[in-house]
């Protein structure tokens, strides 16, 4: 019997000694089980609380928006429509109202439009390009959720105003700027600028610069391939920062109410009308101007939830 015939045992003993199938799976089967002993119930698994402490929890959730969201809306509305619906639409008709809405939308639309193009050019800047000072210029983008919009508006009063810095010189060439469209316009953009960027800045960051580079290098120009490349990648995000813009522009107080004077019939945006009827006791008026803010919002809030599965998902609305 050679060496290797001596070491090697025979196929019909190697055969007796083997395990069946059943047997060679058995212990990696049992090995599963006793360390996931629920695997099929995953769902399950991650749900380790109690279930009468889940109720509670998802109860106070519950209770807190009920309270302090859903109530406020509930009474908003009760109150606008309380002497029916002639009442409300002969509020929303007078010609203060009326000038409160002309002003709000226009401002808001100017305000929307100036910070669309500077969103779009401070994000490309930051997201495709490195340069000295991006830190700060990031940091100056965000200034103004870190300041009060009354402390901002303080500061066109002190630069425009009759004793500002530019008051004589604008007075000698009769240029209103405080207590006019234009110092609303500028304290609403102030307040509404970061929100265009900051929904841009990520977005064009996470999708680099490489579609870009390759439609330069195949001959397109700046402006080409900001249309037919940059722009069609981010308009669900651009979308997104224009709506946010917009709420935030036409419900904006604290900074219009230090620039407008409350000249009624003038400088009065809707807030502003909605805080003066208040006081006023003349409460269905009020509240209704109040319930076109909340209109809005409502508004808003259904386009944003849309805009961001849009952002999640990564794909285009069905028509």
């Amino acid at each position: 019997m050679s060496l290797q015939s001596s070491l090697v045992p025979p196929v019909t003993e190697l055969r007796a000694y083997a395990p069946t199938a059943d047997l060679a799976v058995s212990p990696l089967s049992s090995r599963r089980e006793r360390a996931h002993p629920q695997a099929g119930t995953a769902p399950d698994n991650l749900r380790t609380e109690p279930g009468p402490v889940r109720f509670i929890i998802i109860a106070l959730a519950i209770t807190f928006l009920s309270v302090f969201v859903v109530l406020p809306l509930v009474v908003v509305f009760a109150s606008a429509f309380s002497k029916g619906i002639g009442a409300y639409v002969a509020a929303l008709a007078e010609p203060e109202a009326m000038a409160a809405i002309r002003l709000t939308l226009l401002v808001a639309a100017i305000s929307v439009s100036l910070n669309l193009v500077f969103g779009v050019i401070a994000a490309w800047a930051i997201a495709k390009f490195d340069f000295a000072g991006k830190t700060f210029l990031i940091t100056l983008i965000d200034l103004p959720f870190s300041v009060s919009p009354v402390i901002s508006g303080l500061v066109f009063v002190l630069l425009f105003g009759a004793q500002g810095y530019f008051g004589t010189w604008l007075q000698a060439h009769d240029i209103h700027i405080l207590f006019a469209v234009p110092g609303i316009a500028l304290a609403t953009i102030f307040v509404t600028f970061p929100f265009v960027a900051r929904a841009l800045i990520p977005l064009m960051q996470e999708q680099g610069t490489q579609e870009e580079e390759a439609a330069i290098s195949l001959g397109a120009s700046g402006l080409q391939t900001f249309f037919r490349v940059t722009l069609p990648n981010i308009k669900w995000g651009l979308l997104y920062g224009v709506l946010l813009c917009n709420a935030r522009a036409m419900g904006e107080f604290g900074a219009v109410s230090v620039v407008s004077g409350h000249i009624r019939g003038e400088t009065n945006t809707m807030p502003l009308l909605v805080e003066i009827l208040y006081n006023e006791y003349q409460f269905v008026a009020s509240f209704a101007i109040a319930s076109l803010l909340a209109m809005l919002a409502l508004i808003t809030l259904v386009v944003k939830t849309v805009l961001e599965r849009r952002l999640d998902e990564g794909q285009e609305p069905k028509d």
